[in-house]
Formats: C-alpha cells, structure tokens, sequence
C-alpha cells in the first residue's frame, strides 16, 4: 500500500512539473493561442518622449580675494588697482575698507563686472588684461617724511641737520620753503640718493645716518640783534637806510617800503597775537605768493611776502574789519588792499626786511 502510495504521489508531481514546463516553452503558436484577448477600448501604450538636453552648468566665479585677506597678491592688487586709477593710498598687503572700495570702484566701471567690492576670477583676470606687473617702486612706494610747505620742529631738525654738512647756510626757521627745497636737492646729490627736493624715507635715513642729533640751540638758534640807534631823524632803523628794504617797526605799527633811504610808501601794519609774536631781526624776502592760502589755518594771504620761515607780510581782511583788536599768527598785516598790491609788484625775492622796535 505504502509503495502504490508513493508511485502516485510520483505521478502527481511529475505532471505538475511537465504543467509548469508547458506554460514557460512551447511554439509561438501556441504561445498566441494562449494570450488573452485585448481589451478593445486598450491602445498601444504611448511612447516616451525623449528627454531634453541639459544645459552645462556654468563653472562657479571662484573667489580669489576679499575682505581680512592679508597677502602679497593684495599687495600687487592694491598696485595694480593703482595704476587703473581707483587706489590712491600706498599698498599696505592688507585687504581692507580702502581696498573693498577700489575694487568696487574699478567693477562699477566694468560693465562685464558685478559690483562687489571682492575679487573674483573674473575680476581678477580682466584688471590683469588692462594693467601691467607692478614694479618695485610701485609695490613698496616711498613715504614722504617732509616736503614743501611744512611748518614744525621735525623740518627744523632736518635743517640743522642740513648745517652740519654744509648744505644749509641759514639758521633753522622749522619752515619747508625754497631754500630748503634746494638745500635737500643739494644733500640729495651728494648722498646719491634721487634728487627730488622731498624728503622720502630714504633720505631722511641717509641724512639720520650721517649726522647727529642736533642739540636745542642749534635748532633754535638765539637771534643777535645787534645793538643799533632804534631810530634815525626820519623815523627808520639804521639798517632800513641802504639799498631796498622794508622797514617794519612794532612801535609804530607801521610799514615803511624803503629805496637807498628814500620812503616810497607807508602802510597801517599790525602784528602776531600772543603765543604767536612777530619775531624781530634782519631777514631777507625769500619767496612771493600773489594768492597764497595757508594750509596750517585754512585762511586766505593774498599778497604775500615770505621773510621767516612761515612769517609773512601779507593782505588781511579780517585786520580791515576788526582793526587793532585782532591779531595774526605771527605774519604781519596790512589793511590796505591797493597798496599792498602795489607793493607786492615793486618788492623782489631777495630784499631786505627789518622788524624792530
């Protein structure tokens, strides 16, 4: 019983498999036969429409530098920034305010450039296309140390130090003028450093270099006045009486234009307020400035005669307005437009000037 049992389990399971066999192989006839029927109402399945082509990505503007940075390639940015006219201070290497506004400056006037103070590849390369590679001078710039038209203590150190190698005959005044200038040009070409008239940095530490500190009395030198009649019968110090000078006497506070002793012309003049007296002594008109203007305290000094260091006779407006209550910072005043005009035209560098008592 058991084997008949067996042979029919056999037999049930072989014709399960040949079943399964049929299903999978077979002729494509019959394979049809076997497909159902398709729904009438179904159609063809809709092919896929094809995929657009992507555009490619546009590379990233990298950033090169920005605002903190603190390098050498800011320093040849700020260089080069300089040379398209929108860096006006001296390289530093360091990427701040100043360098955030130029390089906005030169994007702004790009229009292929977005304004963003910071520079990107695209910033970078285009001011490498319109400038050129920095130069030495370009990339570390000297520093003026002093120049023309200074007025202080350091100028007066500069020309006793000037003294000391004998390209600065006069006594130290503290003021950057002509003579100065000329002496600076002077040193310049004996120290073979460039000769500019300006003291750089270069040539304020040669000339530290080749001298000494000055001591106090040889950058202010007591002024000896020399022990003279004050006043002659007409009124003049002795000095005034030869040759062209301008004589100016605090006693009278009066100006008097002088030729070989012969008055040509008298002024109204008034002098320095306190802490800022006119000094006294024989000078010399070194320089003339038809429409000086002072960059010390911002006023205008029409018609001025320079004869100490930042000294002069000149025109002032506020000495016709406001009269003896005034004063100047130690320049002498003349409240006579017309006639200080005039004198202005008759006087050369080079004439005498007295101011006594």
């Amino acid at each position: 019983m058991r084997s008949a049992h067996i042979r029919g389990s056999l037999v049930a399971v072989v014709s399960a498999a040949l079943l399964l066999t049929a299903c999978g192989s077979g002729s494509p006839e019959a394979a049809d036969d076997a497909k159902p029927v398709a729904n009438e109402a179904s159609e063809a399945l809709p092919e896929e429409e094809p995929e657009e082509d992507e555009e490619p990505e546009e590379e990233p503007d990298e950033v090169l530098l920005k605002a903190g940075d603190e390098s050498e390639q800011v320093r040849e940015l700020q260089a080069r920034l300089g040379q398209a006219g929108v860096f006006e201070a001296r390289p530093t290497a360091f990427y701040g305010d100043t360098t955030t506004g130029a390089v906005a400056a030169f994007q702004e006037a790009n229009d292929a450039l977005e304004v963003s103070g910071t520079v990107h590849e695209s910033t970078w390369e285009l001011l490498l296309q319109k400038t050129q590679d920095p130069t030495q001078e370009q990339l570390f710039p000297r520093e003026q140390v002093m120049g023309y038209g200074d007025n202080n203590d350091q100028v007066r150190e500069l020309q006793a130090r000037l003294v000391q190698l004998d390209h600065f005959e006069d006594n130290p005044t503290g003021y950057y003028g002509n003579v100065t200038k000329t002496s600076v040009e002077s040193y310049q070409r004996a120290a073979g450093v460039e000769v500019s008239g300006i003291v750089y940095d270069d040539t304020w530490a040669a000339l530290k270099a080749a001298t000494k500190q000055p001591a106090r009395d040889e950058m202010f030198v007591p002024v000896e006045v020399p022990e003279v009649e004050k006043e002659t019968p007409a009124g003049l110090d002795d000095r005034c009486m030869t040759g062209r000078a301008l004589c100016i006497s605090k006693t009278t506070n009066s100006l008097s234009w002088v030729i070989d002793g012969d008055v040509r012309m008298t002024l109204d003049v008034r002098f320095g307020a306190e802490g800022y007296e006119t000094r006294e002594g024989e000078f010399t008109v070194y320089w003339k400035s038809r429409d000086h203007h002072s960059t010390i305290y911002d006023s205008p000094m029409p018609f001025a005669l320079f004869f100490d260091g930042g000294q002069a006779v000149h025109y002032s407006e506020n000495f016709l307005q406001n009269g003896y209550e005034g004063g100047s910072y130690g320049c002498v005043n003349v409240r006579d437009r017309e006639a200080i005009e005039s004198l202005f035209d008759q006087v050369n560098e080079g004439d005498k000037l007295i101011v006594h008592w």
